[in-house]
């Protein structure tokens, strides 16, 4: 595919490749093409380095820019490694590990998993490693995706057709196996909100398996599951090689929903107070850069690139720039309000709303117990008063700084409300749950 010049661009990728072998000079290059945004001043960071995993998704895309561009660099951060972790699992082991232990600092990552791993939920021996939350990375785009066989039924945001046949496959003596990419993660929570709204219970009329995101494709390829819940490139992907079909976009669950976050330890941010703040500043900058739609087409070539997600560029292009071809006859929808959005609808600011609706989730699956302090984990991982620093210090504009810490109360396709305020009667009013309200 022809990579799409971008007007804003002064110089070619081949130039600042040539420039890397100078610090000097990309800091320069970096400054020509981000001239909006401001170098860090004073005394500059505590450190030069810091090892940030990530997942091949498109969510991490901010990543992806801000290390091809240079701007982790131009903050003062140039020695930022930005490496691809085999599974969200991997991703939390190497977290616990830390930098110095040869593991991570930060990482592209599912937005309930920096607070299951500070609470210890998910860790070795349930030892809590203390994270920080730093900024969302983006809203929406997530998919559900069907296998082929289930084509004839057209599912779409209803997932109530599937519990026939679900409950066929189980009397027959095989189970409807859903695969999601990590449990109590955002995709674990999206099919099971999908299906529970559907009368599907997700633990009992299903079998929910962990499968990597890149893996999903393969695993449906032969036969291993018969739906499953990931970004993209994946549900392209499959729709382009014939296995199966999107029945929903995520979006259209939970318009502008929350997603991945930039999450780093606590120790590490603590440490080096200077050296966060850059990498934020560097990752909000890619973030404005890739929310703009003359920017999408040099975006998929840089995400599908064999460092980053590896894939053909036509398996992200499209998705990217809100075209969704759901892999129905007929069913192609051009503009797409549930495009990914990774800086406009202040996508980039962590609202402490979001991080309590997914601890509230959590607590209906049985991942946090009953009446677990949530309020008091948000305070200690939610850092949205790192990124309002490092937004005035970017000179953001004060209407893309919110000014409120709560999105307030968030409605779901199904009609069901999501009250900050009173999170048990959201609770109460789901009626596939594992907890006692």
């Amino acid at each position: 595919m022809t990579k799409t010049a971008n007007p804003t661009s002064r110089l070619s990728r081949r130039q600042l490749l040539k420039a890397a072998g100078s610090t000097a000079a990309l800091l320069a290059a970096a400054k020509l093409n981000f001239p909006a945004g401001a170098f860090a001043q004073g005394a500059g960071p505590e450190v030069t380095k810091a090892t940030l995993g990530f997942i091949a998704l498109s969510d991490a895309g901010p990543l992806f820019v801000a290390k091809d561009k240079g701007l982790f660099a131009k903050f003062g951060m140039p020695d930022v490694e930005v490496t691809k972790q085999a599974s969200w699992g991997t991703t939390r082991d190497n977290l616990v590990l830390g930098g110095e232990g040869n593991g991570i600092d930060g990482a592209h990552i599912l937005s309930p998993m920096p607070y299951l791993i500070s609470a210890g939920k998910v860790t070795q021996n349930n030892q809590p490693t203390p994270m920080y939350i730093l900024a969302r990375l983006n809203l929406d785009a997530q998919c559900i995706s069907i296998a082929k066989e289930y084509a004839d039924l057209k599912i779409g945001a209803d997932s109530a057709p599937l519990k026939a046949v679900f409950d066929a496959k189980k009397a027959a003596g095989k189970s409807a196996k859903i695969a999601m990419t990590f449990p109590g993660g955002t995709h674990d929570l999206w099919i099971r909100y999908w299906l529970a709204a559907g009368g599907i219970d997700p633990d009992k009329d299903v079998e929910t398996i962990v499968v990597p995101p890149p893996q999903m494709v393969a695993n449906m390829k032969v036969g291993t599951m018969d739906a499953f819940c990931v970004g993209e490139p994946w549900n392209l992907q499959l729709i382009h090689q014939s296995i199966g079909y999107t029945a929903v976009n995520t979006g259209e669950i939970w318009s502008k929903h929350p997603e991945k976050s930039l999450g780093m330890r606590a120790a590490w941010v603590d440490k080096n107070p200077k050296a966060a703040k850059a990498i934020l500043m560097a990752v909000m900058e890619a973030q404005q850069w890739a929310d703009k739609m003359e920017n999408k087409a040099e975006l998929a070539a840089i995400m599908g690139k064999r460092q980053w997600m590896n894939c053909p560029v036509e398996d992200v292009l499209d998705r990217s720039a809100g075209k969704f071809d759901y892999g129905l006859p007929g069913k192609v929808v051009e503009n797409s309000p549930h495009i990914m959005k990774y800086w406009r609808d202040h996508a980039s600011y962590p609202f402490q709303s979001h991080d309590l609706w997914f601890i509230t989730e959590d607590i209906r699956w049985g991942k946090y117990e009953a009446g677990y302090d949530a309020k008091a984990l948000i305070a200690k991982v939610n850092r949205e008063d790192l990124w309002k620093d490092a937004a005035k210090e970017l000179g953001v504009a004060a209407a893309d700084i919110p000014a409120s810490t709560s999105r307030g109360r968030e409605t779901f396709f199904d009609g069901k409300v999501f009250d900050p305020e009173n999170p048990s009667a959201y609770l109460k009013s789901l009626s596939i749950k594992r907890v006692e309200v």
